[in-house]
């Protein structure tokens, strides 16, 4: 399987490393680790030759109880890092994260190859519309609520079936389009208690079935600490270890802050699975 975007290809033979690069002042993690585009780039950078093949950009903040920030607000802390990376590094895979149309809109046209939509389409009606137009890679997630409110008592009857019949009527939507450039992202945590995140792991290979990449986010989240009493700080071992059984449930996509540890849980499962 490959996805075309701005004359590169994009391909799903070996697992990949989506680096995550936070424009925000307030992530769960890394906020307001950059003081200037400068050190955007060197960190993006260190992460490419860490072994990431995709860098995603995001400039509103989606951790539990955040607040949205404006249309204008968002794209001036993108604007300049967008430029920026993509004339420093012409064919690296540049990723936003967008929920906004019209931002995904300017961003393709400032040379994104990839619109990363933590509410698959749910906050903006434009968005997959505008997705299917523009013809890039879209990374379609699944959430329940709103960062305000999504981890207020989230509720399901069947949390892996419930999201892949969301997966199913959206991506049957951007077929009649003629879109089929979809990544599929489960949205670890977003609307989800521990028992969904991983009822959701665990059956990954339920949303393979769909026939497009899947994409893993579970880097220092709560569904770690909760579990093993860490913090964000402290939690990479973890990270680690649910990397590795996202990979062995048939991940494509790794979203990480930490991009040596995650290539080496690629290298290592790779030559597990060809013993």
């Amino acid at each position: 399987m490959e996805y075309a975007c701005h004359g590169k290809t994009l391909t799903f033979i070996k697992p990949l490393v989506m680096a995550i690069v936070n424009l925000t002042p307030d992530s769960f993690y890394d906020g307001g680790k950059y003081g200037s585009t400068a050190d955007v780039i060197r960190d993006a950078g260190e992460k490419l030759k860490s072994g990431a093949k995709i860098i995603d950009i995001g400039a509103a903040s989606s951790r539990p109880g955040a607040q949205e920030i404006s249309e204008a607000e968002e794209w001036q802390r993108l604007e300049d890092a967008l430029k920026q990376l993509r004339r420093t590094f012409p064919e690296v895979f540049i990723s936003v994260d967008t929920y906004r149309s019209s931002i995904a809109l300017r961003c393709a046209e400032e040379g994104a190859d990839i619109i990363n939509d933590i509410s698959g389409g749910k906050f903006d009606k434009n968005m997959l519309d505008t997705v299917a137009r523009i013809n890039l890679p879209y990374v379609m997630m699944h959430i329940q609520g709103n960062p305000g409110n999504m981890q207020e008592n989230p509720h399901y009857e069947n949390v892996v079936m419930e999201v892949r019949t969301e997966f199913e009527r959206k991506a049957a939507y951007l077929n009649g389009f003629g879109f089929s450039k979809i990544i599929l992202d489960p949205g670890f945590g977003f609307g989800k208690n521990n028992l969904h995140n991983y009822s959701l792991l665990k059956n990954l290979s339920v949303f393979c079935n769909l026939g497009y990449p899947v994409l893993a986010g579970v880097s220092r989240k709560s569904m770690v600490n909760k579990i093993i009493h860490t913090n964000p700080v402290t939690a990479l071992n973890g990270t680690t270890v649910l990397n590795t059984l996202a990979l062995l449930n048939g991940a494509n996509i790794l979203r990480v802050h930490d991009v040596p540890e995650a290539q080496q849980a690629i290298e290592l499962v790779e030559y597990y699975k060809s013993v």
